[in-house]
C-alpha cells in the first residue's frame, strides 16, 4: 500500500479511482506549518544563525498530522503530490520534515491537470523535491515576516492601522495614488457637435473632423454655436476610402488575464474567480467521473503543450474547417514571467461547455466556457475586416462615417472580442463621390472632462503584472487583504481608498519609501526567482535585507508621529486627559488620548427606547412587566431577567401596541401551563409558556398530503 498526499480533499477521490486500490490518498489542507511567533521580536527566525526559522504546526492542522501518521504506518511507501507551483514545494518539503520523510529521495509527483493521462505521466516519471524551490519560498516567508511583523506593530502603535506588507503596501500605494489624482482633477468644461445624415434609408452618425484642414476643439458655448450655424443643409462626399484590416485572436489565459476578463465579462470579483477556477481544476463530476476540466490555474505562462495544440488542431480542422486553423502564438513575455506551467487551458477539447453544462453551476459554466473558447480561438485564424471610411465636406466642416463589413469571422467564429459596431454591414452601402446627403440633426452639448475612473481589481491586477509585485498565486489575496485591513472599499470590485488606508499609505510613503516602492519589491521577486534558479545565495539575500531595514526601521520609530485624534472638549474621568474621537473596528468612539496608560471608553448611548413599565405584574414571578423595542419589534418582558425568562408578543395597531397573549394550542402535560408555538434554531416546535421552570416541549407533527 502506498500514501499519496494532495493539498486538497476535492483531488483526493479523482486521484485515488485513477491509480487504483492500492494507494491511499489524502489531503494536506494547504500549509501543515508555519514560522512560530517566539523569539526576538516573535519573528520566528534566529538572525545570528544565519536566519534559521522555527517552525510549528499549526493547531488546526495537528490532528491532519496525525491522521497522515497512521495513514504512514499502513504503508510501505509516501508520496508528495501538492500543487505545482512555489507554495507547493514548500508544503511538500514540510510534509516530509514532519513525517520524517528522506527528502533526498522521497517521490515528488508534478501534474498541472487532473486527468488520468496527467496523473499517470507523473507517476511514470516522478522528480525529488526541489530544494532551491523550497529555499526560495522560505526566503519570501522570512521577508514578509519581518517587514510584516515590525511595521505592522509600528503602525498599529502610531496610526491604529491594522498590517503592512512587502506587497501588500506597494498594492495599496499604487490605489491610494491614483485616488488621490482623481481628488485632485479639475474638469474643464467642453462642447461636442452630433450631426446625423440620411443615406440610403437610414441615418448616420457623422463625426465632426476639422475645420478647413485644422483640428478641431471647442472649449466655449460661443465656438460650439458657430460651428453648428456652418453646418449646411446637405453635406457632399468629398472622397471614399477602403482598407483592410486583420485582427489576430488573443492569446490564452494566464492569471492575471482571466481575472481581468472574468471581471469585464461576468462581473467575478478577483477571489471569486480563482475559487471557481479551482473547482474546475480539481474536478467535477462528469457522466458518473470525477474529472478536472481545466488545467492548474495559477500561472504567468502563455505556453501551450504540444500535445494539446495537435489535439485542437484536429478538432478545430473537424468543427470548423481547415481554414479556420491558425496557429499557437508566441510566447508573450511579461515582467519576471516563470513559465513554469503551461496557460489555463481544458483539459479535453471535446468537453465542450454546452456538453458539460448541466453538471456545472451557472459560474462554472460561464467561466469554464470563457477558458474554453479562449484558449481554442487563440489557434484559430485572424479575423478579417473590410472597413470603409466616407469623408463628408461643407462649409469648410470635414466629417467622416465609418462603416464596417467581415469577410471572414475567423476566430469570432468561437470567441468574440466585443459587440459589433452600430455600423456594421453584410454589404456597403453604394456611397460615391460628389454625392450630397441631407442633414437632419444637427446640435451641441456642453460637457466637462471626466477624472480618471477608480481603479478595478482587475486594474490592479494588471498593474501588478505590469510592474512585477506579487505573483498569480497572490494578486487575489492581495487584494483580499487590504479589503480587509478596511484600507479600500471595494464596491462590485471597484477599489476607492478609505481614510485610513490613504493615511496607511502616506505615513508609510514618508518613512519608508523604499518599503512601498513598486520597483523595490520588484526587485525583491527578481531575487527570489533567482534563488530558485539557483543563481543567488538565500543567506546574502536576507543579509542584505536585513540589516538595512532594521537600521532604518530603528530610526525610523523614534522620529514618526502619533495619529491626531480630534479632541471633544471633555476630560478623561479617570485621569483628566482630553478626550478624542478614534476609529475602531466597529466605527468611531470616544477614549482617552492618554493611551495606553488609561484605557477608559466612553460607553455610546443605544438609539434603541428605554423599556417602558405596562402596568401588569408577571405571572411567573410577580415582577414588573416591560414593553421592550429590538430592531423595531416590539415585545412585552419580565423586569427580572435574566433570572425570570417570561416573555410575551405585541401586535402594533394603528395607534399604539397591543398587548396580545400566546396563542395557546394545548395544556402542558407536565405542569398547569400551556403550550404555544415557538420558533427555535431548527425550525417550530410547541413549548411550554412557564419555561424555563417546565421544559416540556414536542414536535409540530406536518399535515400527510392526501
Amino acid at each position: 500500500m502506498k500514501l499519496v498526499i494532495v493539498e486538497s480533499p476535492a483531488k483526493c477521490t479523482t486521484i485515488k479511482r485513477y491509480l487504483g486500490d492500492n494507494y491511499i490518498v489524502m489531503a494536506s489542507l494547504g500549509h501543515i506549518r508555519d514560522l512560530a511567533t517566539s523569539g526576538k521580536d516573535g519573528l520566528g527566525v534566529d538572525v545570528k544563525n544565519d536566519f534559521s526559522p522555527t517552525y510549528i504546526i499549526n493547531k488546526d492542522k495537528q490532528h491532519i498530522v496525525r491522521e497522515l501518521k497512521n495513514a504512514m504506518d499502513k504503508c510501505d511507501e509516501v508520496i508528495l503530490a501538492t500543487d505545482p507551483d512555489r507554495e507547493g514545494e514548500a508544503i511538500a518539503w514540510h510534509l516530509a520534515q514532519v513525517l520524517g520523510l528522506d527528502v533526498e529521495t522521497t517521490k515528488r509527483l508534478e501534474f498541472h491537470e487532473i486527468t488520468r493521462d496527467s496523473i499517470g505521466e507523473a507517476m511514470n516519471h516522478p522528480r525529488t523535491i526541489n530544494k532551491s524551490l523550497v529555499s526560495s519560498q522560505e526566503t519570501r516567508r522570512i521577508i514578509d515576516r519581518i517587514i510584516g511583523f515590525k511595521l505592522s506593530t509600528l503602525l498599529f502603535k502610531k496610526i491604529h492601522s491594522r498590517s503592512a506588507g512587502r506587497v501588500q503596501s506597494a498594492t495599496l500605494k499604487m490605489i491610494a495614488d491614483h485616488d488621490d489624482e482623481i481628488a485632485k482633477f479639475v474638469p474643464e468644461e467642453y462642447w461636442t457637435i452630433t450631426t446625423k445624415i440620411k443615406a440610403f434609408n437610414k441615418e448616420f452618425n457623422v463625426a465632426l473632423l476639422s475645420d478647413n484642414g485644422q483640428d478641431i476643439e471647442i472649449k466655449n458655448s460661443e465656438q460650439a454655436h458657430a460651428i453648428l450655424d456652418r453646418i449646411p443643409e446637405k453635406l457632399n462626399v468629398a472622397k471614399v476610402e477602403k482598407k483592410i484590416k486583420i485582427s489576430d485572436s488573443k492569446e490564452p489565459f494566464i492569471t492575471s488575464t482571466l481575472q481581468q476578463e472574468a471581471f469585464s465579462r461576468l462581473k467575478f470579483k478577483t477571489k471569486k474567480t480563482q475559487l471557481v477556477a479551482q473547482q474546475l481544476y480539481e474536478g467535477i463530476e462528469v457522466d458518473g467521473e470525477h474529472v478536472g476540466l481545466i488545467t492548474y490555474m495559477r500561472t504567468d505562462s502563455t505556453r501551450l503543450s504540444p500535445t494539446f495544440v495537435q489535439r485542437a488542431t484536429d478538432y478545430i480542422t473537424e468543427k470548423f474547417g481547415k481554414e479556420y486553423l491558425g496557429h499557437a502564438k508566441k510566447i508573450r513575455q511579461v515582467s519576471m514571467m516563470q513559465d513554469a506551467h503551461e496557460a489555463i487551458r481544458p483539459t479535453s477539447n471535446h468537453r465542450t461547455p454546452e456538453s458539460v453544462r448541466k453538471f456545472l453551476t451557472n459560474d462554472q459554466y460561464n467561466l469554464y466556457k470563457l477558458i474554453y473558447n479562449r484558449t481554442l480561438a487563440s489557434l484559430m485564424q485572424s479575423k478579417k475586416d473590410e472597413q470603409m471610411t466616407v469623408f463628408l465636406e461643407g462649409d469648410g466642416l470635414m466629417f467622416k462615417l465609418d462603416l464596417t463589413r467581415t469577410l471572414f469571422q475567423g476566430y469570432e467564429a468561437i470567441y468574440k472580442d466585443a459587440e459589433k459596431e452600430e455600423n456594421h454591414f453584410e454589404f456597403f452601402p453604394d456611397f460615391e463621390n460628389d454625392e450630397q446627403f441631407e442633414v437632419t440633426l444637427k446640435e451641441t452639448e456642453q460637457k466637462f472632462t471626466q477624472p480618471p475612473a477608480h481603479y478595478s481589481e482587475a486594474k490592479i491586477v494588471r498593474l501588478m503584472e505590469e510592474v512585477g509585485i506579487g505573483r498569480p498565486s497572490t494578486y487575489a489575496s492581495t487584494i483580499d487583504t487590504i479589503r480587509k485591513r478596511k484600507y479600500v472599499d471595494n464596491e462590485s470590485g471597484i477599489l476607492i481608498t478609505t481614510k485610513q488606508g490613504n493615511l496607511t499609505s502616506v505615513v508609510l510613503n514618508k518613512y519608508f519609501p523604499e518599503i512601498v516602492n513598486t520597483k523595490y519589491t520588484a526587485t525583491m521577486e527578481k531575487k527570489l526567482d533567482n534563488i530558485e534558479e539557483g543563481n543567488q545565495s538565500r543567506s546574502k539575500i536576507l543579509n542584505d535585507f536585513y540589516y538595512p531595514f532594521i537600521e532604518e526601521f530603528d530610526r525610523v520609530s523614534k522620529i514618526m508621529y502619533k495619529e491626531s485624534f480630534v479632541e471633544t472638549g471633555d476630560k478623561c474621568p479617570k485621569c483628566g486627559a482630553p478626550l478624542v474621537i478614534k476609529e475602531g473596528k466597529n466605527g468611531q468612539f470616544v477614549g482617552c488620548s492618554n493611551f495606553p496608560e488609561c484605557k477608559y471608553v466612553q460607553k455610546q448611548e443605544s438609539d434603541a427606547p428605554k423599556p417602558t413599565p405596562i402596568g401588569e405584574k408577571c405571572p411567573e414571578c410577580g415582577g414588573e412587566l416591560l414593553l421592550r423595542n429590538k430592531n423595531g419589534n416590539s415585545f412585552i418582558t419580565c423586569s427580572n431577567f435574566p433570572k425570570c425568562r417570561y416573555t410575551r408578543k405585541v401586535a402594533s395597531s394603528n395607534t399604539s401596541p397591543v398587548i396580545e397573549e400566546e396563542k395557546k394550542v394545548k395544556d402542558c402535560p407536565d405542569c398547569d401551563g400551556y403550550l404555544v408555538k415557538k420558533k427555535g434554531r431548527f425550525g417550530y416546535f410547541l413549548g411550554c409558556i412557564n419555561y424555563p421552570k417546565c421544559n416540556h416541549m414536542e414536535r409540530i407533527l406536518r399535515k400527510k398530503r392526501k
